[in-house]
This record gives C-alpha cells, sequence and structure tokens, in this order.
C-alpha cells in the first residue's frame, strides 16, 4: 500500500475534519475505548485542535483517502480535565505538548505508520521550541476485562521502545459512551511522559 504522511498545522487541516472524525469513531469503537461516538461531538473536539495555531494533525492517506491521524496540541491550549494531573505534579503547563490520539485503519497496521506518527509529533513539538515534555493518556480496562478481543496485545510494549514512560500517579478521567451503553460513563486515562530531547 502507499500511503502518503502529511502534516497539517492549526486551521489548515480543515478540509479534512470530518473524514478524520469517521475515522476516530470507526477506529475508536474497537477495544479497548470500545467508543459510540457522533459526528457532531467530533467536530467540537476536532474543531478545537484545529483552533490551536500550534497544533498538529498527521495525515497518513492512500490516494485521497484519510486512513490514519495522529493529534497534538499545546497543553495549554487542552481542556482542564488533561491539564490537572501537571498541575497537581507542579509541571509547567507551557512546557508540555500533548499528544491527543493515533488512529489507523486496521489494514494498514504494521507498515511503520505508528512509528512515523510519533516522529513527526515530536519533530514539530522541537520546532515550536520550549516544550520540555511529551505526553499522552490512554484508557485503562481490567486484565480479564470480558470483552478484550483474542489476540489483543497493549500498546505498552510500542510506547516504551519510544521512550515514553508510564506514570503511576497521574491519570485524568473522561466520558463517553460505549457501544453496548445507553449513556456516558466515566474512564480512567493514565498518562505516559518522555522528555523531549531524551
Amino acid at each position: 500500500m502507499d500511503v502518503r504522511i502529511m502534516t497539517s498545522v492549526g486551521d489548515a487541516v480543515r478540509p479534512h475534519l470530518d473524514a478524520l472524525a469517521r475515522l476516530r469513531i470507526s477506529v475508536f469503537r474497537d477495544y479497548p475505548y470500545l467508543y459510540d461516538g457522533d459526528m457532531a461531538y467530533e467536530r467540537r473536539y476536532l474543531e478545537a485542535y484545529a483552533r490551536s495555531k500550534r497544533s498538529v494533525f498527521v495525515l497518513a492517506l492512500d490516494g485521497d483517502k484519510v486512513v490514519g491521524c495522529s493529534t497534538g496540541i499545546p497543553l495549554v491550549d487542552e481542556v482542564a480535565a488533561i491539564q490537572q494531573p501537571f498541575v497537581q505534579r507542579r509541571m509547567l503547563l507551557s512546557e508540555v505538548f500533548y499528544f491527543g490520539e493515533s488512529v489507523l485503519l486496521p489494514e494498514y497496521r504494521g507498515q511503520g505508520i505508528g512509528h512515523r506518527f510519533f516522529q513527526n509529533r515530536e519533530a514539530h513539538a522541537r520546532r515550536l521550541k520550549g516544550f520540555r515534555w511529551t505526553a499522552f493518556c490512554a484508557v485503562e480496562r481490567a486484565a480479564n476485562d470480558p470483552r478484550q478481543p483474542e489476540g489483543y496485545q497493549p500498546k505498552d510494549v510500542f510506547w516504551r521502545k519510544r521512550g515514553y514512560q508510564r506514570q503511576d500517579d497521574m491519570f485524568c478521567a473522561l466520558e463517553w459512551t460505549e457501544v453496548d451503553g445507553l449513556s456516558p460513563c466515566e474512564h480512567r486515562l493514565r498518562f505516559w511522559l518522555r522528555p523531549l530531547e531524551a
């Protein structure tokens, strides 16, 4: 597959927002997020990223089709729920570049695109200057969750290879409706950090 990687900064991504919304809904429907998404919420979420002049969208394109995306934004432009664990640790929000998500259609995985997503976002944070850390958070599920598909592999090994360290004391709580649920419920997400110049 001939996949092209393209980086957009801030509102340059606007022509792709609907495609990115549909992609997020599709990928996050699977375990471990089990997210029952809707376009209205997705448009609001992505619009907040597009409004930030220093945000980044790393797109994976197969022809004109968006098959993957990875986002990043200065932590100062994120919502309070994401900022709070850093405030509690007394880290300067202005020194953290936050990675929102990486989503990629299953048939395009295993080709190194995930590494490109991290490389391009880290490079963007370096170009902006002033950032000391990159960070992201990921949902945690019980090891015996009956919804876990056979052969499921957490991404912990991949993240550690990229230099990210799992934080034992940094969590946030976000709400979303699961595919088998009727109303939003709260989910715990754990943070992973990496010094930008590591």
